[in-house]
């Protein structure tokens, strides 16, 4: 029997995805492991493997086909004893995405049942959880048991994305329900055209032409419009002195140098928050409804911009990692980012976000918070600016302003504003982070 091969969901959050690239075509054999296709998310360019064995039958979405939907048959394989070239005349079970209607064309339609849950992986007569080699090694890697994994492949099985889900949604439980109600709405909710008189406008007088977003740029005005939304926001802002900081970098880089390793002032403000963290959990957390979620370690997202929007690959325990290994990260992190190359789990499930507009010339702003946290840090340049010394006079010194971003419901005022003192402190005597 021919089995179809669906379009996966290769993040918690994925709804849809473009089909890059084939990298088999109709009537290459495959096994379970090989790598078929390249699918882009919203944020990096990920592989897709084979869960079964057999013949590329059919191919029924081409590659550079964008906005494929979560669940759709993308291709059908032909099993053990099929004859390929029959599955490939069989006509086409589903077609590529259309656009969907106007709102104006579009008729009512009843109200959809809620799609069932994932079936439990699939255990075979001797008790083995049915998964693909690659996701019994990525589970053995991140340690997660396979047991409570919930396979989306032909008949239940596990594979690489079921695993790295599992672990992102572990990581963040709170993101799951407040992203599919918000999934939800998005779906039920007629498009939004621009005004008449302003469509008039534009087509008549100002030169211009229109973009169709991306699926980076969907994501990132529905994660921040939930956020503005959902999270009352409070704002705390505090003057820091970077004299010390700075004299303690150009020392560290100096040993550094050999080894080709160059500290930034953002590592080290990295690694301040997440001390700054620690010693205040009660910023290192995440709103749930009824319950509130309090991490015990601190993860700092680093937003990074990258061509076409914006991405927050994380520093695992912040607080606890060296200044030259924190610039390592960074460097890696950066790099991979800027070429679509991150893991979900390299971007999802930090505990609190630092934002760095500062490099911009920019001297203070406020961030908006990275659902599902309850704190960001902006930081604005650092600048010469007058300031009183220890011993009371008047002097000169550099000075940023920084600027946090707390949820209300989650943070009481005076606990950001411990926050926000013990950040300070770290940075005006940078040697306590390394002592």
């Amino acid at each position: 029997m021919p089995i179809d091969i669906k379009m996966p969901a290769l993040s918690p959050t994925m709804e849809e995805g473009k089909l890059a690239k084939w990298l088999v075509k109709e009537g290459d054999t495959v096994s379970s492991g090989d790598i078929m296709a390249e699918i882009e998310t919203d944020k990096a360019t990920m592989e897709f493997e084979a869960v079964d064995e057999g013949v590329i039958g059919k191919i029924l979405v081409a590659e550079g086909t964008d906005g494929v939907k979560v669940g759709t048959v993308i291709a059908v394989l032909a099993g053990e004893g099929e004859d390929a070239s029959a599955v490939a005349a069989a006509p086409a079970k589903t077609e590529a995405p259309k656009a969907a209607p106007k709102a104006a064309e579009a008729a009512p339609a009843p109200a959809a049942a809620a799609p069932a849950p994932a079936a439990p992986a699939t255990a075979s007569k001797e008790g083995r959880v049915a998964a693909s080699p690659l996701a019994k090694r990525v589970a053995a890697d991140k340690g997660v048991d396979l047991a409570s994994v919930k396979g989306s492949g032909p008949n239940g099985r596990i594979v690489r994305a079921d695993v790295e889900g599992a672990k992102a949604a572990l990581a963040k439980p709170a993101a799951a329900a407040p992203a599919s109600a918000a999934a939800a709405t998005e779906a039920k909710a007629p498009a939004v055209d621009m005004a008449p008189e302003t469509r008039a406008l534009l087509d008549d007088r100002v030169p211009h032409s229109v973009e169709k977003l991306s699926g980076m740029r969907k994501v990132i005005a529905k994660r921040l419009t939930q956020s503005k939304q959902e999270a009352p926001h409070i704002y705390l802002s505090v003057d820091v002195n970077l004299d010390k900081l700075l004299a303690l970098r150009g020392e560290i880089n100096s040993m550094l140098e050999k080894q080709g390793v160059k500290v930034s002032v953002n590592d080290m403000l990295v690694k301040a928050l997440g001390r700054a963290l620690v010693d205040v959990p009660e910023c290192n957390v995440t709103f749930a409804g009824n319950e509130l979620i309090k991490y015990a370690r601190a993860d700092v997202s680093v937003a990074v911009s990258i061509p076409g929007g914006l991405i927050t690959p994380i520093v695992t325990d912040a607080s606890g990692k060296s200044f030259s290994q924190i610039a390592r990260d960074m460097k890696d992190l950066g790099t991979r980012a800027r070429e679509g190359k991150l893991a979900p789990t390299e971007y999802q499930g930090g505990t609190a976000s630092i934002s760095n507009m500062g490099m911009m010339g920019i001297k203070q702003f406020s961030a908006v918070i990275n659902p599902p946290q309850s704190t960001i840090m902006a930081i604005g340049a650092g600048d010469k600016r007058p300031w009183v010394m220890p011993d009371g006079t008047l002097g000169v010194a550099t000075v940023m302003t920084a600027t946090g971003s707390f949820d209300h419901r989650a943070v009481d005022g005076a606990d950001g504003a411990r926050l926000m003192a013990a950040f300070r402190e770290y940075v005006e005597t940078p040697l306590s982070m390394v002592a």
